[in-house]
């Protein structure tokens, strides 16, 4: 466990009352955080926390039900109106916002709390309104930035306000998550904050759901692999995750294992070129797009490579190289944001320098030459995820971050009316061009 830890008191004098906000949840699931909500959710209330968690609805899920120790109350589109009815995501985030507020304050007819935990920028208007209307203490978990997706760019309109908003809900907050010390540095320098308001709690992963049976391994052996080495990925199919990089390692690791395949599991806007960049290197016959894999078919493909790649440009903390652990993969990932964090090369896997093709290659051929050290980093990074990254562990932690809001309130909120008193609140002025000061071009 990082330094972070140790200043954190993870036992709580109390079990709190969390009312909890994210813009996705089981069934909705966009990407990994409605699942980080509801495994931190769950494990929360199996601590003796009361945790509602209010989101979005879907089809055919109930507007209110009580699951997993967890009560979830989900806000139903308003009737189509125009914003609604644009292709705008800003327009669809302020009407979803406004349900998202009735939903909450409905929640609190019923019952008191303690603590807003806020997910993302998605829901910061309703973070915020519920913070002052009231008077609790709002924590918020940053999962990614705005300008961390584009290496430091923001491009466009939408992505300058989507910072903006970001930088007054961390602003607003009385307490920010980051889930790695690269997170929090990113946090800390893109919206000015204290370093000392900002807590690393890791994610966490259920190993024992990661961990295949050999019969399901060996199947997916099977229908993957050919008689040489069997080399997976998963994840988004998006600039950012650099799965371009792999598939221009690729011809130089087929030359050094005949029989090589290598599968490539997940979707996303990317496919199309990634696909037709495969083709222009003749991998028709190494590489597999599989698309989406879920959760019965995931574990027993990393389960059953001899590596698991992940060359992320851009990764605040890094789950799915965790997952891979979990499953037995070796992990060969960019020493990128929160990876450089979770593997420590030689030890729990091998690393490598993001957009580097050959330095990629490289790393892979070091599990794939040697397969006893392979397999003995492999062990070591389960053991790793099991010791550091189990759910109640992380619960633990969350669970101090909203004790350490609860005790500093009183003051925070008497700093704001007094900025208030003072005159209004200065405008947060939205960036152009590189906010990390360096080259290269928006994704």
């Amino acid at each position: 466990m990082s330094a972070d830890a140790d200043v954190i008191d993870i036992h709580p004098a109390r079990h709190q009352r969390v009312l909890m906000l994210s813009w996705e949840y089981p069934p909705v699931l966009v990407g990994g955080l409605g699942r980080h909500v509801h495994a931190l959710s769950t494990a929360l209330a199996a601590a003796g926390h009361h945790v509602t968690v209010v989101t979005r609805h879907t089809d055919g899920a109930p507007t209110e039900e009580y699951t997993d120790g967890v009560r979830i109350i989900r806000a139903t589109e308003d009737p189509v109106t125009f914003p609604l009815a644009t292709p705008s995501l800003l327009a669809w985030t302020m009407a979803f916002n406004h349900t998202l507020t009735r939903a909450a304050l409905h929640a609190t007819t019923t019952d008191t709390y303690d603590v807003i935990h806020a997910h993302d920028w998605l829901v910061a208007h309703t973070a915020i309104t519920l913070r002052e209307h009231l008077d609790l203490p709002l924590v918020t978990t940053i999962h990614a930035t705005e300008a961390g997706r584009h290496q430091g760019w923001l491009p466009d309109e939408m992505n300058r306000t989507i910072h903006a908003v970001e930088h007054w809900l961390t602003t607003e907050s009385g307490r920010v998550i980051a889930c790695s010390g690269y997170m929090r540095d990113q946090v800390t320098t893109l919206f000015d904050l204290p370093a000392g308001q900002v807590d690393v709690v890791p994610n966490g992963v259920d190993d024992r759901a990661w961990r295949a049976r050999p019969p399901a391994v060996a199947s997916a052996r099977a229908r993957f692999a050919a008689d040489g080495p069997l080399v997976g990925y998963a994840g988004r199919l998006v600039y950012e995750k650099g799965v371009q990089h792999l598939v221009h390692a690729v011809p130089h690791l087929r030359r050094r294992h005949p029989g090589l395949r290598v599968v490539i599991a997940g979707d996303g806007p990317y496919r199309g070129e990634l696909e037709e960049e495969a083709r222009r290197l003749a991998l028709g016959d190494t590489v597999r797009f599989t698309g989406f894999l879920d959760t019965t078919q995931l574990p027993a493909m990393l389960g059953a490579t001899d590596a698991t790649v992940v060359p992320s440009l851009y990764e605040p903390f890094g789950m799915v190289a965790l997952e891979a652990a979990a499953a037995g993969a070796p992990l060969a990932v960019a020493a990128t944001g929160g990876l450089a964090e979770i593997v420590e090369p030689g030890v729990t896997g091998v690393t490598f320098p993001h957009s580097d093709p050959d330095a990629l290659a490289g790393a892979v051929d070091q599990l794939l030459a040697d397969e006893v050290f392979a397999r003995r980093v492999a062990r070591q990074a389960r053991a790793m995820v099991g010791e550091r990254y189990g759910w109640a562990t992380i619960a633990a932690r969350t669970a101090a971050t909203y004790a350490r809001a609860a005790r500093e309130h009183g003051p925070s909120q008497a700093r704001r009316a007094a900025a208030r008193v003072a005159g209004a609140p200065p405008r947060i002025a939205i960036p152009e061009g590189n906010l990390f000061g360096g080259g290269g071009a928006a994704s």
